[in-house]
């Protein structure tokens, strides 16, 4: 005979399949010393399975369900209904039915009880299925007891459960459910309990809601409640909520909702005293799960009861690697533009390529420990000053958190992030380089290093084909140290650094002496040397070379594959030339992709096909020749700014020596301020070599039967992929538990701001000067826009027309072949110097970024107005 039902004391942590995940902690708790939780037992998934396997329609009627998707939501209602109508009419075997009225009496019959679901897919670290089932309260006799032991089975299939399950990828075959019987108690007092503060994430504050009567009208948000924070042993806050009605039991069974009396409903629900309890209470069990916890609790006759204890699975992992002394993390991500999951074999470059940089990990991200930084008075100034740069919110998360000034005082001191050198780039070389470059004015030295880099590059590619298995990963290893004294050139960084410093002084001077805002905007259109710009009107000559060819337009359209493209188009009228003008794209460009400093994404090299929608795109909103057109325009008003600027300087006093300094800023801005952009292309050039060379590596373990395909290298570190090509042994199961951690840092949002107590920092604006309504942001590109959202999470699935304005979390370089058709910008990500704010000032884009949430406060097709000098969007 199966285990149909078993009492709390006999469930342990093998027992998951059998009574799921609110059972589990039932029965896990029940063993805490010093917990109270009133007893019960749990009805088995081999009652549920028992009582429907041999059934035939619910069986057709499950396999049809697991044959739906999320997009056929009707059919999967309407199947759902059918199922919970058929399990409803259902009749418990008899065996069962007895040996749960045994555990009933065992109890006492008289008791009114609580009946709830418990899924075996529930109450996990990464989904908690919270709310997905049905609960019922004060439930008497036992016939009620059974029926609504069927009705919980039925709510496994609730149509907010079963879409749930598909968006979480579990199989409906696959999840069962166990119904938990328990004693119910009638509490004066109940709340929840999370043992991280849910607001902030900080581990160390707890969190406690309490209000009169059961605890389901807090929960269902009927109610407001009191709110406490206690810190180790301390109520730090204590929030007296006024509660106008309680839920109650009935006598008869089920529950009403009463009001509660006048003077009560401003007291303060618990002591101080019992606040403490339950504060000692929350760390015990946190401690016996080893995870935070979300804790349902009741007060009955002065005796704390525990109904419930669960995960908390919505926050953000803390870095790991943690000494156990107070830390702060900054993310990574946010400063390169990608705050995306990143692969094990993205993370050991980017770790190899900030090897000097104390990078930590959590939730699939990096993080940069600035703890030392924050510990000093003056790395705290240069910290605020670097980040203000690039990210604004960041600048505020930072400012916000040096306010607690007890947790800055604890900070541990040393080597600081904001100071760190490199091998062959101290400071000072970097000062007389940018000296140089500075006073001669002479933008052959940008040449001079190209033409090097492209040097070194010919020579990778020669020299990387020769070698091999674990020889290839030790040149790789090798290779990367040359590669990063080449990145970080004194000379390349001195350009980009007097390139900054001209813009910045043209804009101090330019509102100081005439009025007027981010001058260099302007001035900064179609300068030479931005390979990032470059790339976006070379597309527009790939359209170009579509245009005159009817046939390969119809082909790009419908039916194109990455696969079969090339052989395709050579059977095309005009596929010919189409393929070499593609092809010679792809040479200069084809390293590049959304997400680029992860090398694992696929680039556009691997997946050409990802070009093509904005390549239809460039045919439509463009006449021929726009690549031309698009950059003589924008010289033309780098030009005329340049000449009103002049002109009217020269009729301020001392005007003359005004005008000669600014022409003179003015050609160092133009000269050097487009090679901001090319680091990141060496970078992402020399990376992608790389990659080529590891796939290849990777197809022989397939080949070999090491690997089941070539892409589980990118779930391996460097190292772990090196000790598999030398032993030619891999364990899948590491792949695979990595690729299910990957599904779940995907749904996390990163932080810009974290501490070592998981308090996380987002930063915010100042809203006091905006328009009403106006969402707030970093104002990058000067100008107003209006026009249409086109709301982009993917940059594959673009549909942009003539006049729309992009609205999207964050753009890297591949953004910009979009931005040739697009007529503004907004952004959730960004800073002043980000690649996307760089590209929408030499395309005289009004852009604003770091707009927090704006995927989701913007609708798309919506009207908006981007006001790029001011830095806000209105919407329309």
């Amino acid at each position: 005979m199966g285990s149909y039902v078993l009492d709390f004391q006999e469930i342990d942590q093998t027992k998951l399949m059998l009574v799921g995940g609110k059972g589990l902690h039932l029965g896990e708790l029940s063993r805490i010393e010093g917990i109270r939780v009133p007893e019960g037992f749990c009805v088995t998934t081999e009652a549920f399975q028992r009582t429907l396997r041999h059934h035939e329609r619910f069986q057709s009627l499950l396999n049809r369900l697991s044959m739906q998707n999320t997009e056929n939501r009707e059919q999967i209602y309407e199947i759902s209904n059918d199922i919970r109508r058929v399990i409803e009419e259902t009749a418990v075997p008899q065996d069962i039915e007895e040996e749960i009225i045994r555990h009933l009496s065992d109890i006492g019959k008289e008791h009114a009880y609580a009946i709830r679901s418990s899924a075996t897919a529930e109450d996990l670290p990464h989904a908690s299925f919270a709310g997905q089932q049905d609960t019922y309260l004060n439930i008497t006799g036992r016939e009620a007891i059974l029926e609504h032991i069927r009705q919980c089975w039925a709510s496994l299939f609730t149509d907010r459960a079963v879409i749930y399950r598909m968006q979480n990828g579990f199989d409906h075959r696959k999840v069962y459910l166990s119904v938990v019987v328990q004693r119910m108690v009638f509490p004066q007092i109940s709340g929840i309990l999370f043992t991280a503060d849910p607001v902030t994430s900080n581990r160390k504050v707890l969190s406690i809601d309490a209000s009169f009567g059961l605890g389901e009208a807090l929960v269902s948000g009927m109610v407001s409640a009191d709110n406490y924070k206690v810190r180790e042993g301390t109520i730090v806050e204590k929030t007296v909520a006024p509660k106008k009605v309680a839920i109650e039991p009935l006598q008869a069974g089920g529950t009403e909702k009463r009001e509660i009396e006048p003077d009560r409903q401003n007291e303060q629900t618990l002591t101080d005293g019992q606040i403490l309890q339950l504060e000692r209470m929350g760390r015990k069990i946190e401690s016996y799960f080893e995870c935070p916890q979300d804790i349902e609790w009741c007060l009955v006759d002065d005796t704390l009861f525990i109904v419930q204890s669960r995960p908390i699975t919505t926050l953000y992992p803390i870095p790991e690697g943690n000494d156990g002394r107070n830390r702060v993390y900054m993310s990574f991500g946010h400063q390169q533009m990608m705050t995306d999951v990143i692969l094990p074999l993205g993370m050991s470059f980017l770790r190899m390529i900030s090897n000097d940089f104390p990078i930590h990990q959590a939730g699939g991200r990096l993080f940069i420990d600035i703890s030392h930084d924050l510990a000093s008075p003056i790395a705290r100034k240069m910290a605020l000053a670097m980040t203000g740069k690039n990210d604004p919110l960041m600048t505020n998360a930072l400012r916000n958190l040096i306010q607690q000034k007890i947790f800055i005082k604890s900070l541990p001191r040393g080597k600081r992030v904001f100071t760190l050198t490199r091998e062959g780039m101290s400071p000072w070389s970097m000062l007389l380089q940018s000296l140089k470059i500075y006073r001669e004015n002479n933008p052959a030295v940008i040449q001079q290093i190209i033409s090097q880099n492209d040097a070194s590059l010919e020579e990778l590619e020669d020299q990387i084909q020769a070698v091999s298995g674990d020889d290839l990963l030790a040149f790789i290893q090798a290779d990367h140290q040359r590669f990063t004294k080449i990145l970080y050139d004194p000379r390349g960084m001195g350009v980009v650094m007097v390139g900054m410093y001209a813009a910045n002084w043209i804009n101090r001077k330019m509102e100081k002496w005439l009025g007027e805002k981010n001058a260099a905007d302007t001035l900064s259109q179609s300068v030479p040397n931005n390979v990032t710009s470059e790339m976006g009107l070379a597309l527009l000559d790939v359209a170009d070379a579509v245009r005159p060819y009817p046939e390969v337009w119809a082909y790009l359209e419908k039916e194109a594959e990455d696969e079969t493209l090339f052989a395709d188009l050579g059977r095309l009228e005009g596929g010919e030339a189409v393929s070499e003008a593609l092809k010679a794209y792809l040479d200069k460009y084809g390293m590049r992709c959304p997400g680029e400093i992860d090398i694992t994404k696929p680039r556009w090299s691997e997946q050409p096909t990802a070009l093509i929608p904005m390549i239809l795109s460039n045919i439509q909103n463009f006449e021929p020749g726009a690549s031309r057109a698009k950059f003589e325009e924008g010289r033309r008003n780098a030009e005329e700014k340049e000449r009103e600027l002049l002109g009217r300087l020269k009729q301020l006093p001392g005007g003359s020596r005004k005008a000669k300094k600014t022409e003179r800023m003015i050609r160092r801005l133009r000269h050097f301020i487009g090679f901001r952009e090319y680091p990141k292309y060496l970078w992402i050039r020399r990376y992608f070599l790389y990659k080529q060379a590891l796939m290849r590596e990777a197809s022989k373990l397939v080949q070999e039967g090491v690997l089941r395909k070539k892409e589980d290298t990118y779930y391996l570190s460097f190292e772990e992929l090196r000790e598999v090509i030398r032993t030619c042994r891999v364990d899948h199961r590491i792949i695979d538990e990595r690729k299910e951690a990957y599904a779940t840092h995907k749904k996390l949002t990163p932080p810009r701001l974290i501490t070592s107590e998981g308090e996380l920092l987002f930063g915010e604006y100042d809203n006091a000067d905006l328009p009403e309504g106006a969402l707030p942001g970093n104002p990058v590109s000067s100008g107003v826009i209006e026009g249409r959202a086109r709301v982009v999470h993917k940059m594959e699935e673009a549909d942009i027309e003539e006049g729309d304005i992009l609205v999207t979390n964050s753009t890297d370089p591949s953004w910009t072949p979009l931005f040739v058709s697009i007529k503004g910008l907004v952004t959730e990500v960004g800073g002043l110097m980000t690649h996307g704010s760089v590209i929408a000032r030499e395309y005289g884009l009004p852009a604003v970024v770091g707009v927090e949430n704006a995927t989701n406060r913007i609708k798309d097709g919506q009207r908006i107005r981007v006001n790029g000098t001011e830095g806000y969007v209105e919407l329309l």
